[in-house]
């Protein structure tokens, strides 16, 4: 754990205590800090609890006398509106921050002097991708012979990192509400990988949504900006980040495109990654035949894993070494089983539209499992990306209404397992079965990740025939 520096003695309020709330009141203890929380639901009280720590409602003179306010990212801070106790908090002018924050104010120590390399951390953020890119970055780090830690969005607890050894990596996945609130954003090396529509109602638009992105380039500086620049959000930001051209402290990603111009860039196109700087090609890598990195969006992925690894002087030998080694995460375009010439594919995370057209464009002959909790701007945009979709089966408490918007031959299965069997029982060899649901999964399960365990469970139970 890394006990919060700069609390001795003052007062802390920690609201919401789901894993990055309960870790981040204990680093407050471990850094000496009076620590107060609460959270709206009994369970979470009940786990603060039995931690040892002391909930009391803020609408109820929780707040009095508190320095600052650490708010759990799935509570609204500003938009659509805030939640009750933190607009308390604003009323009361109490600073706001979150475990971020916290960890960026707190994991540089003194032990850092006695060391012949300083730790570094590297920030992604984005609207998709950036778990697996994250978790690529990791697995290339190891197979590299660097030590490295892995956290934030994607598990892990910043706070509940390991304080920093000589040489060290941490590789934190960060998503909009992380960004926006955190008081403290300071990466060695911060990666913008694609910005699509998401979470607008929390940023008020899509203008506020990229805000909340930008502030991980424009607060802390990073000494190297890997930024995906196939949207004009990402050119704009590489334009604002770099000094000049061929500023070497900004690695621009691109995907389908040949680089151009003098700046130093890795593309992926045609299944190939190439790294160019000053407009000579300095290496390539063949992408088609890795399994765990299948389709173009994952070769953006490994482009953006790339350019961390060369910021960090790791050979490009090593480096494809580590991408042919990387097995994928769960739920991300995971193969789950092939029955008689038939794949299975657990793409659950791909819970807005941008994510399935890259799922879809993925695979051919494909068995589309989607629908769910819809989410805002509809499923039109997804018309380009259905010419390799044989059929689509709708899930989802109001499949019917989803499953209107497909311009596609159409099933309503409604549940997963109804799903699963039509699927399979009209495919052929050849034929992949898909899940990329192009919505989120509230409306029939807790998260993404339990959506993706119910079709891995309907699809091991099917039988051979």
């Amino acid at each position: 754990m890394i006990p919060v520096q700069g609390m001795q003695g003052r007062s802390a309020f920690v609201l919401g205590m789901g894993l990055s709330g309960l870790v981040a009141a204990q680093a407050l203890v471990a850094g000496g800090a009076n620590v107060l929380c609460w959270d709206d639901g009994e369970a979470g009280r009940g786990r603060a609890e039995e931690a040892g720590l002391t909930c009391i409602d803020p609408l109820r003179g929780g707040l009095e006398g508190v320095d600052v306010v650490v708010c759990s990212p799935g509570i609204p801070h500003l938009y659509p509106k805030p939640h009750p106790a933190i607009a308390e908090a604003l009323r009361l002018g109490i600073p706001l921050d979150n475990d971020i924050g916290l960890f960026f104010r707190s994991f540089a120590t003194q032990d850092w002097n006695s060391f012949d390399q300083a730790p570094k951390v590297v920030a992604v953020t984005g609207s998709n991708g950036k778990s697996t890119t994250s978790a690529l970055i990791h697995h290339l780090l190891d197979v590299a012979g660097k030590r490295s830690q892995l956290a934030g969005n994607i598990g892990r607890g910043v706070l509940d990192l390991d304080s920093a050894e000589d040489g060290d990596v941490i590789v934190l996945e960060l998503s909009s509400y992380q960004t926006e609130l955190a008081r403290s954003l300071t990466p060695d090396i911060a990666v913008f990988t694609n910005l699509s529509p998401d979470h607008l109602d929390r940023h008020a638009g899509y203008g506020g949504y990229f805000a909340a992105k930008r502030r991980l380039f424009s607060e802390g500086s990073p000494d190297y900006a890997v930024i995906g620049v196939d949207e004009p959000e990402g050119q704009y930001l590489a334009a604002q980040y770099a000094d000049h051209v061929s500023d070497d402290r900004v690695i621009r990603v691109i995907s389908g495109q040949k680089p151009k111009g003098d700046g130093w860039q890795v593309a992926a196109r045609k299944g190939f990654l190439a790294e160019s700087r000053k407009g000579r090609q300095a290496a390539s890598i063949d992408l088609r035949d890795i399994p765990g990195l299948p389709g173009a969006h994952n070769h953006q992925n490994a482009c953006a894993a790339y350019a961390v690894l060369r910021a960090l002087n790791v050979a490009p030998r090593v480096i494809e070494e580590g991408l042919r080694s990387f097995t994928g995460l769960p739920h991300r375009s995971q193969l789950v089983r092939e029955i008689g010439g038939v794949r299975f594919v657990n793409d659950s995370k791909a819970t807005n539209v941008d994510a399935a057209a890259k799922a879809l464009a993925a695979f051919e002959n494909i068995r589309w499992i989607c629908g769910g909790l819809q989410k805002e701007g509809g499923l039109s945009s997804l018309s380009s990306n259905l010419d390799n979709v044989r059929k689509a089966y709708v899930i989802g408490r109001e499949a019917e209404a989803f499953a209107m918007q497909l311009e596609v031959d159409r099933e309503v299965c409604t549940t997963m397992q109804a799903a699963v069997t039509a699927a399979y029982a009209q495919s052929a060899p050849g034929d992949v079965v898909l899940l990329a649901p192009a919505a989120a999964s509230f409306d029939q399960y807790d998260s993404f990740e339990a959506r993706g365990e119910d079709f891995m469970a309907q699809v091991a139970g099917l039988v051979e025939g």
